[in-house]
């Protein structure tokens, strides 16, 4: 059984590697489109931000289409718009169409961001629940790593005698405008996972909120007894029969403190600063004194140590709990975010010191913000709209990104660094509170339980 939903999760969680995938290749590949198409600051800032805007996009169609259609079929839609939008990348002939693929990849971002740990959620046992929904951040972490390899790796080919010597399509595309094969790498990945989607059943939860009991069954029974099968569809009929309303309903009934704390948090954890490491990196790199190749190398640590403290939550997620995991994490946040800002201000010319900080900061997101607020995501929604439900939680990931996509080089020119990073420690203040104050443990419920708690919590 465990071996089995594990397969099935790791399929599904790929998802969360072309999300990392996508969102980490283009730091490679600012500088090079921002000279080649004469871009200003604005205009870089939508390079990076444009992708966001399909990402907010997919988000807010993905959960009512997988509602009525299902969550692999949704699924299967995301892998087709992330393979399109790295052929298109590739070929496009103008900023303009550059910008239109961008978008189609963002939508695909956004539907598997959504999907791809609610399908999770809904396979997994309650005792490994947040373990295999971490894998889904943990396959970010593993893309956003090989995305900074593959930038490494393509700008040294760039310059190597073998590729140099080379003319037409080839010299263009690996050469004179590396930034190509760059974003069209990802057709590797997005092919990989759009075949993969073809061989993973349907979520039995939405297939028996859809009365489609027996289908359920027999999905249930590849992986738990026919006991235990018929339990868990009784548990989800049960919860289904003390559901009314729509996603209006949530906004104002029992669930209303469930998406305070869905959207808050999931708007939080992207006003960490989180991309701002992982969009402009280099950039901000650079200003702490180290050269375009160190600074592209640096980043290549940075995705390692994310990847490293990613298996922390995995190890402790269902042991220590979703709260003391989110709280530590976030004050390290914090504490980071502010050392950062006070090396720039004091013009500490220490880029190893620079990096300690920087670095301490990604191992606290990557155990704490990164995997635990998908996980709650995932989880926190009654059934019957959790597909709308977390599309609304999740936009507020996007509409985080976005801005934060959309403002670093403007925080830059005009706050400095020091003030970039100190704002993103402001934002982590609310965090600190929700984290300790309001949100419920979680740990070791099922679906079902999680949404009676919220169903017996009225007042």
């Amino acid at each position: 059984m465990k071996n089995n939903v594990t397969f099935l999760a790791v399929i599904a969680a790929l998802g969360g590697f072309l999300f990392g995938y996508d969102t980490a290749i283009i730091s490679g590949t600012i500088g090079f489109v921002k000279t080649q198409f004469e871009l200003s600051t604005i205009l870089e800032g939508w390079y990076v931000s444009s992708a966001l805007v399909g990402t907010i996009l997919g988000v807010s169609i993905a959960g009512v289409l997988s509602d009525k259609f299902g969550r692999k079929h949704i699924l299967i839609m995301s892998g087709i718009f992330f393979a399109l939008s790295a052929i298109g990348c590739a070929v496009s002939g103008s900023f303009i169409s550059l910008v239109i693929y961008r978008i189609l990849g963002g939508i695909g971002v956004g539907i598997a961001s959504m999907l791809s740990p609610l399908y999770i959620s809904e396979i997994a046992p309650a005792e490994k629940r947040g373990r295999l929904v971490a894998l889904y951040q943990l396959a970010i972490t593993f893309g956003i790593l090989v995305a900074y390899f593959a930038n490494a790796y393509l700008l040294s080919l760039s310059t190597s005698d073998s590729l140099t010597a080379t003319s037409g399509l080839t010299h263009k595309i690996f050469v004179d405008e590396v930034w190509r094969a760059m974003l069209g790498s990802e057709t590797i990945p997005a092919t990989l996972f759009l075949l993969l989607l073809f061989t993973i059943p349907k979520s039995p939860r939405w297939l028996t909120m859809k009365g489609k009991r027996e289908q359920a069954k027999n999905i249930l029974l590849r992986f738990v007894t026919k006991e235990e099968a018929d339990i868990e569809i009784q548990n989800v009929e049960d919860v289904l029969s003390k559901e009314s309303g729509g996603i209006k309903a949530v906004f104002s009934g029992p669930f209303k403190l469930a998406m305070i704390i869905g959207i808050s948090l999931a708007l939080l954890s992207q006003v960490s600063g989180i991309n701002a490491i992982i969009y402009y990196g280099p950039k901000i790199l650079e200003e702490g004194g180290l050269q375009l190749g160190e600074a592209l190398g640096g980043q290549v640590v940075i995705g390692i140590v994310n990847v490293l403290f990613t298996f922390v939550a995995l190890w402790k997620i269902d042991d220590l709990g979703r709260k003391p995991l989110l709280t530590y994490g976030i004050i390290g946040i914090m504490i980071s975010l502010l050392m950062v800002g006070l090396l720039f201000y004091f013009e500490v010319n220490n880029t190893y010191l620079l990096m300690t900080f920087i670095l301490t900061f990604i191992a606290c997101f990557a155990f704490s913000f990164g995997p635990v607020v998908w996980v709650l995501l995932s989880e926190i929604y009654p059934l019957k709209i959790r597909g709308a439900a977390m599309s609304v939680a999740t936009m507020a990931v996007w509409v985080g990104t976005t801005f934060v996509g959309q403002m670093t080089p403007w925080f830059l020119e005009n706050l400095k660094p020091h003030g970039t990073f100190w704002f993103f420690a402001a934002c982590m203040i609310p965090a600190v509170y929700l984290a300790i104050k309001v949100l419920p443990e979680t740990k070791g419920k099922t679906l079902e339980e999680i949404e009676n708690y919220w169903l017996t919590k009225k007042g």
